[in-house]
């Protein structure tokens, strides 16, 4: 007698009607030339609605112009609402929902359209900007952090009205708002500092805004890092506390992630070291310099295991009421059956989506498919490639993309 594969039994965040528990991880795509959606945009998202995810997850929204990471990361504005809608409901005529990841840099920024230094929440380097120029950031002022408050609610009000289902707000991987959280990178003395209470109080503005902009029928996710993999900073039981303290403040599901992408990004990327992929698509040479320097110390290959971040998810899961989506390390149709019986509700998939992006397809044929990916790290560098993010063995190519397009007589 054939099963559905628990993955494949449809679910709800919210009110949201999901066909499964597969949802795509966002990722920055490097798909918006000048901060506009484009052709191949669509086309990278297409390739998992036809493969059968229920939510795919379109990555780095930026909520202000001074919280994009770089000048060619969409920013949530009335400048790309037609092409933004036409993207969207193009995944919606294929059975899938669309999710928007709402962030801002925070003081971690290379975007050259800003005019004055970027800001966080406490004075210091701003190591990504160095190769242009950029080397500091600025302590944000109270009216900062509450322009800010008001940035975010004014994004959701927007992603809203041009058809995205669901928002996921990024708490983690050392973007603005995990910059608060952080001991590391958050010294203030006033209200917004100091105690891990003082830390949250910024993030759950930033939800409480978001909430009152979309109403209480709509999804919010929220991503966090449940540790920096630093001496210091933001460790798995200060991350049990603040999903207890967003699951309290009305979020309807959190994704249990890990990681910085300034700190330890490795953390969240098990397998092959991501630097051979950094070198060969990095255009600075003052940037690939930089990497040759510090890159073995900074992004040391660490083991892939299957789930390896689920004992830590697993107490989380304890602490709060409401869904909980896993991340990390979950390729293959045995790890999903274990996450769900350990009672996850979704599970986000990056890297094993890249190389298959009909997966869950294929658990309907085979429930113990498997991604192809070997975890060999080589798509995270092609952030930077004039192809964006793909799968270097069996991703989409751009000759790929425009034949599917001459095909479609597009």
């Amino acid at each position: 007698m054939n099963h559905t594969h628990p993955a494949l039994i449809p679910g709800s965040l919210n009110t949201l009607f999901l066909r499964n528990r597969i949802i795509k991880a966002g990722t920055f795509e490097n798909m918006t030339p000048g901060g506009k959606p484009s052709q191949r945009l669509e086309l990278f998202h297409s390739q998992f609605a036809d493969g059968g995810v229920a939510m795919t997850t379109i990555g780095y929204c930026a909520v202000a112009t001074e919280g994009a990471l770089n000048a060619n990361m969409m920013v949530m504005e009335e400048a790309i609402r037609d092409k933004l809608e036409a993207l969207i409901s193009s995944l919606h005529a294929k059975g899938c929902k669309v999710s928007g990841q709402m962030g801002h840099c925070g003081a971690f920024s290379k975007n050259r359209n800003l005019t004055v230094r970027p800001k966080g929440p406490s004075k210091g380097l701003n190591i990504l900007g160095f190769t242009e120029g950029m080397w500091l950031a600025d302590a944000m002022s109270i009216g900062d952090i509450d322009d800010m408050v008001g940035k975010y609610r004014s994004a959701a009000l927007f992603m809203k009205s041009v058809g995205f289902d669901a928002l996921e707000i990024h708490f983690g991987h050392g973007y603005g708002l995990c910059q608060f959280l952080s001991p590391l990178t958050n010294r203030r003395t006033d209200e917004y500092g100091g105690s891990l209470e003082n830390r949250l109080r910024l993030p759950l503005r930033v939800l409480a805004a978001v909430r009152d902009a979309v109403g209480q029928d709509y999804p919010i996710l929220g991503k966090i890092s449940m540790s920096e993999g630093r001496r210091g900073g933001l460790d798995y039981d200060d991350a049990v506390v603040i999903a207890k303290a967003l699951d309290e403040n009305g979020i309807d599901g959190i994704v249990t992630s890990g990681g910085t992408s300034t700190m330890n990004p490795m953390l969240m990327f098990r397998g092959k070291s991501i630097l051979p992929a950094l070198l060969e698509h990095e255009k600075s040479r003052a940037m690939r310099l930089l990497y040759r320097l510090v890159g073995k110390k900074m992004f040391p290959s660490m083991p892939f295991y299957e789930l390896y971040f689920i004992e830590q998810a697993k107490r989380i899961r304890k602490a709060v009421n409401c869904k909980l989506i896993y991340i990390g390390g979950a390729s293959s149709g045995r790890s999903l059956e274990t996450l769900f019986s350990a009672g996850f509700d979704f599970v986000q998939l990056g890297r094993a989506l890249l190389a298959d992006p009909d997966l869950p397809k294929q658990l309907h044929s085979d429930p113990h498919a498997a991604s192809r990916c070997t975890h060999c790290n080589r798509c995270v560098g092609t952030i930077e490639s004039p192809l964006g993010i793909h799968c270097t063995e069996y991703g989409l190519t751009l000759a790929d993309s425009e034949s599917q397009s001459h095909r479609a007589g597009e």
